[in-house]
Protein backbone atom coordinates (compact mmCIF):
# COMPACT_ATOMS: atom_id res chain seq x y z
CA UNK A 1 0.00 0.00 0.00
CA UNK A 2 3.05 2.30 0.70
CA UNK A 3 4.42 1.62 -2.94
CA UNK A 4 1.19 2.91 -3.98
CA UNK A 5 0.67 6.22 -2.46
CA UNK A 6 4.45 6.95 -3.54
CA UNK A 7 3.62 6.09 -7.01
CA UNK A 8 0.48 8.08 -6.40
CA UNK A 9 2.17 11.21 -5.57
CA UNK A 10 5.33 10.59 -8.10
CA UNK A 11 2.13 10.92 -10.83
CA UNK A 12 0.72 14.15 -9.42
CA UNK A 13 4.19 15.64 -9.06
CA UNK A 14 5.00 14.70 -12.67
CA UNK A 15 1.59 16.36 -13.63
CA UNK A 16 1.87 19.62 -12.09
CA UNK A 17 5.40 19.61 -13.22
CA UNK A 18 3.85 19.07 -16.59
CA UNK A 19 1.46 21.84 -16.23
CA UNK A 20 4.11 24.52 -14.52
CA UNK A 21 5.89 23.55 -17.96
CA UNK A 22 2.88 24.57 -20.28
CA UNK A 23 2.22 27.46 -18.62
CA UNK A 24 5.51 28.57 -19.31
CA UNK A 25 6.02 27.69 -22.61
CA UNK A 26 2.58 29.61 -23.49
CA UNK A 27 4.57 32.61 -21.93
CA UNK A 28 7.72 31.77 -23.91
CA UNK A 29 5.80 31.89 -26.99
CA UNK A 30 3.52 35.08 -26.55
CA UNK A 31 7.02 37.08 -25.82
CA UNK A 32 8.15 35.84 -28.93
CA UNK A 33 5.07 36.72 -30.90
CA UNK A 34 5.07 39.89 -29.13
CA UNK A 35 8.80 40.32 -30.00
CA UNK A 36 7.98 39.89 -33.89
CA UNK A 37 5.21 42.28 -33.89
CA UNK A 38 7.09 44.97 -32.47
CA UNK A 39 9.69 44.72 -34.60
CA UNK A 40 7.35 44.94 -37.34
CA UNK A 41 6.18 48.03 -35.65
CA UNK A 42 9.46 49.65 -35.84
CA UNK A 43 10.20 49.00 -39.86
CA UNK A 44 6.65 50.22 -40.33
CA UNK A 45 7.58 53.07 -38.42
CA UNK A 46 10.92 54.26 -40.40
CA UNK A 47 9.35 53.49 -43.65
CA UNK A 48 6.61 55.40 -42.70
CA UNK A 49 9.08 58.42 -41.67
CA UNK A 50 10.97 58.20 -44.67
CA UNK A 51 8.68 57.96 -47.18
CA UNK A 52 6.80 60.95 -45.39
CA UNK A 53 9.71 63.15 -46.44
CA UNK A 54 9.44 62.12 -50.25
CA UNK A 55 6.82 63.16 -53.17
CA UNK A 56 4.01 61.23 -52.98
CA UNK A 57 3.65 60.54 -57.15
CA UNK A 58 7.38 59.35 -56.86
CA UNK A 59 7.28 55.63 -57.08
CA UNK A 60 8.22 52.82 -54.81
CA UNK A 61 7.89 49.07 -54.40
CA UNK A 62 5.99 47.02 -52.06
CA UNK A 63 6.16 43.16 -51.34
CA UNK A 64 2.43 41.41 -50.97
CA UNK A 65 2.64 38.02 -50.23
CA UNK A 66 5.44 37.23 -51.92
CA UNK A 67 4.82 39.90 -55.36
CA UNK A 68 7.11 43.04 -55.67
CA UNK A 69 4.49 45.45 -56.37
CA UNK A 70 5.14 49.00 -58.02
CA UNK A 71 2.85 51.41 -56.40
CA UNK A 72 2.97 55.47 -55.88
CA UNK A 73 3.82 56.74 -52.04
CA UNK A 74 0.59 58.23 -51.79
CA UNK A 75 -1.04 54.76 -52.55
CA UNK A 76 1.04 52.78 -50.14
CA UNK A 77 1.07 55.27 -47.45
CA UNK A 78 -2.33 55.09 -46.03
CA UNK A 79 -2.08 51.31 -46.18
CA UNK A 80 1.00 51.69 -44.12
CA UNK A 81 -0.22 54.18 -41.42
CA UNK A 82 -2.91 51.79 -40.97
CA UNK A 83 -0.81 48.20 -40.31
CA UNK A 84 1.09 50.30 -37.95
CA UNK A 85 -2.09 51.47 -36.08
CA UNK A 86 -3.24 47.54 -36.00
CA UNK A 87 0.07 46.48 -34.78
CA UNK A 88 0.03 48.91 -31.83
CA UNK A 89 -3.43 47.13 -30.92
CA UNK A 90 -2.24 43.63 -31.21
CA UNK A 91 0.93 44.99 -29.25
CA UNK A 92 -0.98 45.79 -26.06
CA UNK A 93 -3.41 43.10 -26.64
CA UNK A 94 -0.13 40.41 -26.32
CA UNK A 95 1.14 42.72 -23.58
CA UNK A 96 -2.16 42.08 -21.77
CA UNK A 97 -1.75 38.41 -22.39
CA UNK A 98 1.20 38.25 -20.95
CA UNK A 99 0.53 39.88 -18.34
CA UNK A 100 -2.19 37.67 -17.23
CA UNK A 101 0.20 34.42 -17.69
CA UNK A 102 2.73 35.50 -15.73
CA UNK A 103 0.01 35.82 -13.12
CA UNK A 104 -1.13 32.80 -13.55
CA UNK A 105 2.04 31.00 -13.67
CA UNK A 106 3.04 32.77 -10.37
CA UNK A 107 -0.54 31.43 -8.70
CA UNK A 108 0.19 28.43 -10.14
CA UNK A 109 3.24 28.24 -8.23
CA UNK A 110 1.93 29.58 -4.58
CA UNK A 111 -0.70 26.84 -4.85
CA UNK A 112 1.80 24.01 -5.91
CA UNK A 113 4.55 25.53 -3.92
CA UNK A 114 6.79 25.17 -6.69
CA UNK A 115 10.36 26.56 -6.76
CA UNK A 116 12.29 27.28 -9.61
CA UNK A 117 16.21 26.87 -9.37
CA UNK A 118 18.57 28.00 -11.36
CA UNK A 119 18.88 30.49 -14.92
CA UNK A 120 16.93 33.20 -15.63
CA UNK A 121 13.40 32.82 -16.29
CA UNK A 122 10.66 35.03 -17.86
CA UNK A 123 8.12 37.64 -15.73
CA UNK A 124 10.57 37.51 -12.87
CA UNK A 125 10.10 34.27 -11.40
CA UNK A 126 12.37 34.07 -8.32
CA UNK A 127 15.62 32.36 -8.88
CA UNK A 128 16.76 29.80 -6.80
CA UNK A 129 20.31 27.86 -5.98
CA UNK A 130 21.47 25.83 -8.82
CA UNK A 131 21.00 22.22 -8.87
CA UNK A 132 21.34 19.07 -11.42
CA UNK A 133 18.26 17.34 -10.58
CA UNK A 134 15.29 18.26 -12.83
CA UNK A 135 12.59 17.83 -10.24
CA UNK A 136 12.57 17.05 -7.03
CA UNK A 137 10.91 16.60 -3.76
CA UNK A 138 11.69 18.95 -0.73
CA UNK A 139 9.36 19.15 2.02
CA UNK A 140 6.08 19.00 0.08
CA UNK A 141 7.06 21.23 -3.02
CA UNK A 142 8.27 20.39 -6.48
CA UNK A 143 11.54 21.97 -7.42
CA UNK A 144 11.95 22.89 -10.74
CA UNK A 145 15.24 23.48 -12.35
CA UNK A 146 14.96 26.06 -15.22
CA UNK A 147 16.73 24.87 -18.02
Amino acid sequence: MEKLVKVKKSTDEELIHNAFNALRTEQRQLATKLSEIELDLNEHNIVIETLNKLDGDRKCFRLIGGVLVERNISDVLPTLIKNRGEMGKIVKTLNDQLTKKGIEINEFKHKHNIQVRGGFSPMSEMVESQSGEKKTEHGGSVIVNDV
